[in-house]
């Protein structure tokens, strides 16, 4: 805050209070010299609280000091009492203002941002009115009673009564008014009064009336209790109004309404009207109308917050029960939207829990009593084929045990005939449900996954198997080399051993095709693709020259190619250069003696957007039977020395054209000569999509 703002504040107090302090000395008693009436105590409070935490805090000080002082004495005060009276106003506001601040501190004018909104709050806003007001009380009445010999007990009860109902309710009409313009300053785009006309349009014709009726009828009921003559005490019908006030309308008007209404009560009074002028000495009738403004204010005030903290607390427990119910929505949503099956299942198998994917993974057998069915109504096998019984189900296991427990086990029923592998895992809840210990299970579809572990297993195998051959070539030529050395090494036989090298090296060549292979299979399975478009035509005519090239120097015959119009793909190209390489070379090698390779490649639309691509030769053919099985990792259909070969060729070619979501196939040539290799790949609009899942697996 600056130095500016600080002082205009100041000033803007220092007015409030020279007025509140002018018109409570016009009620001053006749023997003490103390005001009957003393709205300064409540705009002293508000002040020190507002300037609480200003540099300048010394100001406030000396002009409070200084206000008090000047009338004090210009209304009959002697300097000495004057001064003193000053000295109890300021005591009295600034510990009010430090007991506010230290026991209410998230409310506005304690350093917070909140508007009072709680019965305890009021509370502790009358014991810091009491308190700072015993304090005042200490030194002022002590002061009369110095200055004028006498000490009078009524009117310290008259200090203590009407300083603690000013704090109160002129505080708490000043708090309210404070929150409310930080509110304003806190969001400066909305105008106040744009404000104070939403609030306004956001009652209702009823609710107005309310208000309407209220100001009404209470004017009505203060007019007959003060303002006619009756001697009747008709003071205990205006708390009706006050209790229909706080239980109906709005908190701020409350306060305005204790605040008027009790002024008028006060004003009636000291004219000598109403219920409590009939009370012979001033400071009695002070005392009674001082303390019925407090009751009045003390019962609305308390009514009224209650009221709004039951509504906050009601609106905040529908919040949490919104957000309960968004957040149970939201766990629901997310365990149906599961691919992983879920099932909570208690002791005597009741099935508390379970999401679609438990039901899809079991080939939509789904028991209609909430009962777990036994394991031959879902077709549940273990790996080898054994029927599984109910016992073995991991979520038996687990609640036995507490520990977590997971198996595999095999779904084949009228809905999953080829069978599918399910891995299940159940874990036992910390938790009683309705008074039952459950099993939490996962279901997780591992067939793929299973499948592929098995490939891996076979793939090592022959691997294995396929390596040692060469190697067992190498050691044996080499051992035979080494023999023939040492029997004559004068004299050894050339021939002997050139043809042991030879073979040792052909066992070498053998060995890096197959590791060559083995890298190209894994680059087929598992590189991810950078699919674009391709020119077949473009392609093809490379791969041709390339072959022709390598045919003449190796002293063979060229092959001949007839090569049709071929479209576009959308595909990866290294990839696809590998299928159309893989598929020439092996027409051109796998050709009679002699014979001249002779390959037609053409293509045609095929469904869905995709091209169906032809790659014929006049090669030596599959046999018969073989004509799926050559797409089989490591098999060969031609186990001789003329036609050598890994057997993964073809293989890598089925990964890749599955991996662009299309098919591979052979077929005899035409008139049986030779062989048809049919594939198909997206064309140059479509998306890759797999159409055709791998087959589950079989246990």
């Amino acid at each position: 805050m600056t130095a500016a703002a600080s002082l205009g504040r100041t000033a803007g107090f220092a007015l409030l209070y020279l007025l509140a302090t002018w018109l409570g000395r016009q009620t001053i008693m006749d023997d003490s010299n103390l005001s009957l009436v003393w709205p300064a105590a409540g705009v002293s409070a508000v002040w020190f609280l507002v300037q609480y935490s200003s540099r300048w805090r010394a100001c406030d000080v000396v002009a409070l000091a200084v206000v008090a002082q000047a009338v004090n004495m210009a209304t009959g005060a002697s300097f000495a009492l004057a001064a003193l009276f000053g000295l109890a106003n300021l005591v009295q506001a600034w510990l009010f203002a430090y007991l506010f601040r230290r026991w209410l501190p998230h409310l506005w004018g304690g350093g917070g941002t909140e508007a009072m909104a709680r019965v305890a709050e009021l509370w502790r806003l009358l014991c810091a009115s009491f308190l700072a007001t015993a304090a005042g009380a200490m030194i002022g009445p002590t002061a009369s009673w110095i200055v004028n010999g006498v000490y009078s007990w009524p009117a310290t009860a008259v200090w203590l009564t009407r300083n603690t109902v000013s704090i109160m309710l002129i505080g708490a009409a000043g708090l309210r008014l404070g929150h409310l313009l930080y509110r304003m300053r806190a969001a400066p785009t909305v105008a106040p009064g744009s404000r104070i006309r939403a609030r306004i349009a956001a009652l209702t014709r009823l609710q107005v009336l309310e208000y309407v009726a209220v100001l009404a009828i209470s004017t009505l009921l203060y007019y007959i209790a003060f303002g006619v003559s009756h001697g009747l005490p008709l003071a205990f019908p205006l708390l009706g109004m006050t209790v229909w006030a706080a239980l109906r309308l709005r908190t701020g008007f409350v306060v305005l309404h204790d605040l008027f209404f009790g002024s008028v009560a006060v004003l009636y009074t000291l004219n000598g009207d109403g219920p409590f002028a009939n009370v012979d000495n001033n400071a009695g009738r002070a005392l009674i109308a001082q303390a019925f403004v407090g009751m009045v204010a003390v019962v609305g005030l308390a009514l009224a917050l209650g009221r709004d903290e039951r509504s906050r607390l009601l609106g905040d427990l529908r919040a949490s029960e919104r957000a309960a119910a968004d957040q149970a929505a939201t766990l629901g949503s997310i365990v149906d939207g599961m691919a992983e099956g879920l099932a909570v299942v208690d002791a005597t198998g009741r099935l508390i829990l379970r999401n679609p994917a438990s039901a899809r993974l079991l080939g939509g057998m789904v028991s209609t009593n909430g009962q777990l069915a036994d394991t031959a109504y879902y077709g549940l096998f273990h790996p080898d084929g054994t029927p599984m019984t109910n016992d073995e189900l991991p979520y038996h296991r687990a609640l036995s045990t507490g520990v977590p427990h997971s198996l595999d086990l095999v779904v084949r029923n009228a809905q999953v005939p080829d069978g599918r592998v399910v891995h299940l895992t159940a874990t036992r809840l910390p938790h009683l449900i309705d008074g039952q210990p459950c099993a939490l299970t996962i279901f997780s579809d591992v067939t793929a996954e299973r499948r592929h572990r098995d490939e891996l297993a076979t793939f090592a195998g022959v691997v294995a198997h396929d390596l040692l051959n060469p190697l067992a070539t190498v050691e044996g030529w080499s051992d035979a080399v080494l023999v023939t050395l040492r029997e004559a090494p004068e004299h050894p036989s050339i021939e002997d051993a050139t043809d042991g090298v030879q073979r040792i090296r052909r066992a070498g060549v053998r060995m890096r095709n197959l590791i060559n292979d083995l890298l190209a299979y894994t680059t087929a399975r598992d590189a991810a693709l950078a699919p674009a478009d391709v020119s077949l035509s473009a392609l093809v005519a490379e791969i041709a020259t390339a072959r022709a090239d390598q045919a003449q120097s190796a002293g063979g015959p060229a092959p001949r190619f007839h090569v049709g119009d071929l479209p576009d793909v959308h595909a990866d190209p290294v990839l696809i250069r590998q299928v159309l390489d893989n598929l020439i070379s092996n027409a051109i090698k796998y050709v009679a003696p002699g014979v001249t390779p002779d390959l037609t490649i053409s293509a045609a639309d095929a469904d869905d957007d995709y091209v169906e691509v032809r790659v014929c030769d006049n090669g030596i053919g599959i046999p018969a039977g073989q004509h799926a099985r050559v797409f089989d990792n490591f098999h060969r259909a031609h186990r001789t020395a003329d036609y050598a070969g890994t057997g993964l060729g073809l293989g890598i070619c089925r990964r890749i054209v599955e991996r662009h979501g299309g098919t591979i196939s052979a077929e005899p040539g035409p008139e049986g000569n030779g062989t048809c290799f049919v594939f198909t790949l997206p064309g140059p609009v479509a998306v890759p999509v797999h159409r055709h899942a791998p087959t589950p697996a079989r246990p």
